[in-house]
């Protein structure tokens, strides 16, 4: 049977005059019966811990690891994966990770919660805006676009995902998603504006109007968008040359935002307006449709 560690009260003055002191101790023992404690264990000196911890009620001890060139959340699954196949943890003892990955695993929690509550507030706002599901769609289906130039800034400067990093892709989502809203608005009442004229001239519209339309809608937007764009840029690039307190949070906020400003300049120059096209030539008749590929037609 092995011996059992019992933490006892110690007198300190005699604590320091040796074992034999203690010993002396009295314990109660069955009945109430007081017996010296050298009657009932062997006292000794021997080297242990300076401090002893614990949580909940359980002893625990503390190792650190300064994880470098790669994130935190990858290398704690990949080590989980190692310690289940190579190490035996025996019963009564278990092993948990805490430090930058716990607040990680918190925040990861919430943001799965928060992410699709965000987009779909978004795609209610979109729809009392616009007034159709087709042109929330629209905008909804741009984000990627807008969020691919993000993840070019990453991998080009060697980011890994993180809080601060999500943080900046749901600013850019915003952007894109108001920068889209603009540029619909302008293709909207470029094309209203073709309706009405030819329906003062008592003409159908026909492809080829809706293609003016949209040249016409999108080309106003250039100069609104480049002034947004520079705006946003001119605010974000300090940010990433800042070196003082906080600056590694700030710059792993403002790298999405910064890539993704540059790839929502063409989403939204290029990617809603033949969308755009696409979806309201549905409703133009086919016989109507045939000067807009006649303008197209290579052999011309």
């Amino acid at each position: 049977m092995e011996p059992e560690v019992l933490p006892l009260p110690l007198d300190r003055q005699a604590h320091h005059q040796g074992p034999e002191d203690i010993g002396r101790l009295l314990v109660s023992g069955e009945g109430g019966i007081q017996v010296p404690l050298a009657q009932v264990a062997d006292i000794d000196f021997a080297p242990g811990p300076a401090m002893v911890r614990s949580e909940n009620g359980y002893l625990n001890d503390l190792f650190s690891i300064d994880v470098r060139g790669r994130d935190v959340g990858g290398y704690v699954a990949e080590a989980k994966q190692i310690i289940a196949r190579r190490v035996a943890i025996p019963a009564g003892y278990r092993l948990e990770w805490s430090g930058q990955y716990e607040a990680l695993e918190r925040v990861k929690a919430r943001l799965e919660v928060v992410v699709p509550i965000t987009l779909a507030v978004i795609a209610l706002l979109l729809y009392l805006n616009f007034g159709t599901l087709t042109q929330a769609l629209m905008v909804m289906l741009s984000l990627p676009f807008a969020l691919i130039g993000g993840v070019w800034m990453m991998w080009l400067l060697d980011y890994n995902l993180s809080v601060a990093v999500a943080v900046g892709f749901i600013a850019l989502a915003g952007v894109a998603a108001e920068t889209g809203v603009v540029m619909l608005i302008y293709l909207d009442n470029a094309f209203t504006g073709t309706i009405q004229e030819r329906k003062k001239q008592a003409r159908p519209v026909t492809a080829s109007d809706l293609h003016d339309a949209v040249i016409e809608g999108a080309v106003e937007r250039v100069r609104p968008k480049m002034m947004t764009v520079s705006a946003i840029m001119a605010g974000l690039l300090p940010i990433l040359w800042s070196t003082g307190t906080g600056s590694e949070v700030m710059q792993r906020i403002a790298v999405p935002m910064v890539g993704g400003m540059i790839s929502s300049t063409i989403l939204t120059l290029i990617v809603i307006p033949a969308i755009y096209s696409q979806v309201k030539l549905l409703a133009i008749p086919t016989a109507h449709r045939e000067p807009l590929a006649a303008q197209y037609n290579p052999a011309e």
